[in-house]
């Protein structure tokens, strides 16, 4: 685990030359399929010698939740545990390891009206008068959402005007939450911050450099996307479409898309430093990948 750009994929990619690996990949924009430069996915020839699962598959038009995740990552675990290999977890959404190692809560389905009504009340006042809302009826969940997060302020007032309950209470009654395995959770932790900032600037502009644009309009053309989707609400391709759309420039679109991203890394920060039996390793270290592997070593034969 790891915020973005701490050199996850290539840690994971060199333990799996060498150990009996096979790779799942835990990223919530990696399993759309023609998102690959926005999404850092890796390339033809890195999948070739560390194939991933959970890459490319579902259309940018589709979703993905926590609980499919939790469903497919359970199956491909026990696919690989059969195989006689060991799955070799890897990514940076902390919401899907947290559903992972402590199950899912029973929370009520979507419904129409309660949502035609948030809609209407977000259409007049905004979003954030919405989020100032919610931080009323559940400040645990509002002070974990960005201000801007439509669909997740959206789902947690609905959540709490249908039950009557915070969403952060409900989160915490767990069911279905057992799992059989063992399990090893390393965080790729930056010792300095300011250096994983100016990776995350660089990586940026590279993406820009690649054409994030162009294959940004080209997925519009190929898809019936809108920006509330999921798919398109993943930094980079929110601030791409708002450029296309000519909301703002392209001095705007690094600056914003940069901001964004640090905000992301901070957000995933904050979930591994919450996680107490996380072994750390400072991801700007040198020989990053042979840490891993002893620190694995190490706990295979315990």
């Amino acid at each position: 685990m790891g915020p973005t750009a701490s050199g996850k994929t290539s840690v994971a990619v060199e333990l799996a030359q060498t150990m009996p690996v096979e790779l799942i990949s835990v990223d919530s924009a990696l399993v759309y399929r023609d998102m690959n430069i926005g999404t850092a996915k890796p390339d033809a020839a890195t999948l070739a010698r560390a194939p991933h699962h959970l890459i490319d598959i579902r259309d940018p038009t589709d979703a993905y939740s926590a609980a499919a995740f939790r469903h497919d990552a359970l199956r491909l675990m026990h696919d690989i545990t059969q195989r006689g290999k060991i799955p070799l977890l890897v990514g940076g959404t902390m919401l899907y390891f947290k559903a992972l190692r402590e199950g899912l809560s029973t929370l009520p389905q979507a419904d129409p009206e309660v949502r035609a009504e948030l809609d209407a009340e977000i259409a007049r006042h905004g979003i954030q008068h919405l989020h100032r809302q919610l931080a009323l009826a559940d400040a645990e969940t509002a002070a974990r959402l960005s201000p801007n997060d439509t669909q997740r302020i959206q789902r947690a007032m609905e959540i709490y005007r249908l039950t009557g309950q915070p969403m952060s209470v409900l989160l915490k009654q767990k069911m279905d939450s057992e799992l059989p395995y063992r399990i090893l959770p390393i965080a790729l932790i930056p010792g300095e911050r300011s250096v994983l900032h100016q990776r995350i600037a660089a990586r940026f502009e590279k993406m820009l450099g690649q054409g994030l644009i162009e294959e940004l309009r080209a997925l519009r053309q190929r898809y019936t996307l809108h920006p509330d989707l999921p798919s398109m609400r993943c930094v980079g391709y929110r601030q791409a479409w708002q450029l296309i759309e000519g909301e703002i420039s392209e001095a705007q679109l690094l600056e914003t898309g940069i901001a964004a991203t640090r905000q992301l890394a901070k957000r995933q920060l904050t979930w591994l430093r919450s996680m107490p039996d996380n072994i750390e390793i400072d991801c700007l270290a040198h020989g990053l990948a042979q840490q891993a592997k002893n620190t694995i070593g190490q706990w295979l034969h315990v």
